[in-house]
């Protein structure tokens, strides 16, 4: 933990560069909080140094959950030493939404923020896209650490691929095409002639599938057709497994597209998309570009749990709300940056689904589920069944919880899918035109509590609620 908090401030470290560049107030905030992050992390280094090196999977997810907790902790000094968010709730709220991805935000006026701030909110955003643990694991090992219990409780998804046998290799390699990415982006996007700051901080939090924007507006803002494609395609990669985007960059195309989760993702995309490019065309009297524009970024945005906006999807035909709400549940692929259920899970559920009505009509038939051409376990159908039943009851319980918060029912709803999703903007007073600034402080609290929930895929922490977890 003492290793991570000084890698936190010297991320930190960036950010006050970055105020210093433009002379900004936050100079001092970034200054305090750095001695503030690197003292503490090293007196818990210092403390720890003589401990075992030996991590079980116990030791693994305490302490993965309590990295998110601490970096939002400390993440969020430099809004609070300034006053740029003078309220500790706010400020807990807002790292917490940029280190889980999910793009809540508190603020009114974004564009009054000076740029060191508006820098290092975008980049809690882009550390815990990829996840925090995972940076880590590059630099663990070298103190005789082993990191495979961190990253089974970093990605515990139902089908972990890795691209090498040491850990410490595919965590370079999955950074090494974050990194590129996210240069890639930036470059695109300052050839649209979006100013070289806001496409660094864009290029952040799309491929991270965060969603914060420097703009009040997000990417509304920006009226280019080009930048908010641009957008578009990289979120999508975002939310695509940079497994298979390793693959297709070393020329493997055929393997990567033979890969059954990302054709249901392009598909599940395209049928969205040509469904309320046609509601939009014919309820809006927009031509066919712009209909099918807005379609296609709302529908990557929200399926990749990205968050962004170009428009305020309440006000469309209510049928197209429906839709893209239903979206708050499918989630980018495994392997992703995005967050909610995933994709590969909603098509083992439905494959399961319609193989359960052939056994009834053939009980003596064995129909295995299949997926990529290999036949699932029992043991991972059970999984992905108790996860999804665990997210649906989550879901239903929290929003019993918020109701006594919220009394309006849409707003309640679209606070919780969109916190346990990791997605941003939900339904209501929280929608893509509002924010969660009016939240009470319990709210914000319960908030941030799904968010780290569903950003650790639910297991992770509700394990650590079970009395066997802490036996012996």
């Amino acid at each position: 933990m003492g290793l991570l908090l000084v890698v936190e401030a010297a991320a930190m470290l960036i950010a006050l560069l970055v105020a210093i560049g433009y002379g900004g107030p936050d100079v001092t905030s970034f200054l305090y909080a750095i001695g503030i992050t690197a003292v503490s992390g090293g007196i818990l280094f210092l403390l720890g140094r003589k401990s075992s090196n030996h991590i079980a999977k116990r030791d693994g997810y305490i302490i993965v959950t309590l990295t998110w907790i601490v970096f939002s902790l400390f993440g969020s000094l430099p809004f609070m030493i300034g006053d740029f968010i003078p309220s500790f709730t706010n400020a807990f709220f807002e790292t917490m939404s940029g280190f889980t991805t999910t793009g809540s935000s508190i603020l009114t006026d974004i564009e009054a923020l000076p740029h060191g701030i508006l820098f290092w909110r975008s980049m809690t955003q882009w550390l815990g896209g990829m996840g925090i643990i995972v940076l880590s694991l590059a630099i663990l090992p070298a103190l005789g650490i082993g990191g495979m219990q961190l990253f089974v409780a970093e990605v515990p998804g139902p089908t972990p691929d890795k691209l090498h046998p040491r850990i410490k290799q595919t965590a370079k390699r999955l950074w090494g095409i974050y990194v590129l990415f996210t240069v890639l982006e930036t470059v695109l996007l300052y050839i649209g002639k979006m100013p070289l700051f806001d496409a660094v901080c864009h290029s952040f939090t799309t491929m991270a599938t965060g969603g914060y924007s420097t703009k009040q507006a997000s990417i509304a803002f920006f009226t280019s057709p080009y930048i908010q494609y641009v957008i578009t395609i990289f979120m999508f990669l975002a939310g695509t497994n940079f497994t298979l985007s390793y693959l297709a960059l070393n020329g493997k195309l055929k393997k990567a597209w033979a890969n059954e989760e990302f054709r249901w993702y392009g598909f599940f995309v395209l049928f969205f998309t040509a469904i309320i490019t046609l509601g939009l065309m014919r309820n809006t009297n927009t031509g066919f570009e712009h209909s099918f524009r807005e379609a296609l970024f709302q529908v990557v945005s929200i399926i990749t749990t990205t968050g962004y906006a170009t428009a305020d999807y309440l006000k469309w035909p209510a049928i197209m709300t429906v839709f893209l709400f239903s979206l708050f549940f499918f989630g980018g692929s495994a392997g992703s940056t995005g967050g909610s259920i995933k994709i590969v899970r909603i098509v083992l559920l439905l494959k399961n689904s319609w193989y359960e009505l052939r056994r009834l009509i053939h009980p003596n038939a064995v129909i295995p589920v299949r997926f990529n051409q290999r036949t699932v376990s029992d043991q991972i159908m059970l999984n992905v069944l108790a996860f999804f039943m665990i997210y649906v009851l989550v879901f239903f319980g929290s929003v019993v919880v918020y109701t006594f918060i919220e009394p309006d029912l849409s707003s309640a709803i679209g606070a919780v899918a969109t916190s346990l999703g990791n997605i941003g903007p939900g339904l209501g007073n929280v929608g893509p035109a509002e924010n969660f600034y009016h939240v009470p402080a319990f709210g914000k609290w319960f908030l941030s509590f799904l968010m780290l929930l569903g950003r650790l895929e639910l297991f992770t922490i509700l394990i650590l609620f079970t009395p066997s977890f802490w036996k012996n």
